[in-house]
This record gives C-alpha cells, sequence and structure tokens, in this order.
C-alpha cells in the first residue's frame, strides 16, 4: 500500500519539532544553571570582601564600616 505524497514530509516535519523543543529544553536548563552559577560567585565575591574588611587590624574609615554592614546584612538574609 502505498502512502500519499506529503505523509513522509509530514513526519519529517514532525520529528523536527521534537528535536527543536529538545534543544529549547536544554538551552533552558544551561541558562538556569549558568545563572545560579554567577549567582554563587558573585556571593563568594562578596564573602571574600567581608572577609578582607574582618581581617583588617586598623580601624576602618566610616565608608568601610557601612560597606561591611551592608555586605554583613546582604550574606545573612540571602
Amino acid at each position: 500500500m502505498k502512502r500519499p505524497p506529503g505523509v513522509k514530509a509530514a513526519k519529517a516535519s514532525g520529528k523536527k519539532t521534537v528535536a527543536e523543543e529538545n534543544a529549547m529544553k536544554e538551552s533552558h536548563t544551561m541558562w538556569s544553571i549558568k545563572q545560579h552559577d554567577l549567582a554563587m560567585k558573585d556571593r563568594l565575591s562578596k564573602m571574600r570582601l567581608l572577609e578582607s574588611l574582618i581581617a583588617k587590624k586598623y580601624p576602618l574609615a566610616e565608608y568601610e564600616e557601612a560597606f561591611k554592614k551592608k555586605l554583613d546584612d546582604e550574606l545573612l538574609l540571602s
């Protein structure tokens, strides 16, 4: 039994959408992983800054003290 001429084309286009959908899901997953990674790097950077401010032996300047308090609040809330 022969198929009508458009059946193969319809099947092929249907399979492409599944492949495109999988690629879209994969890119979405990669994007969410990248966002999470950037957030963790940002948090780590802030922790290093806070550590360096805490480690200073001499009294901190007023702006350094304010920055230290701001970093401390951000890291404790997140």
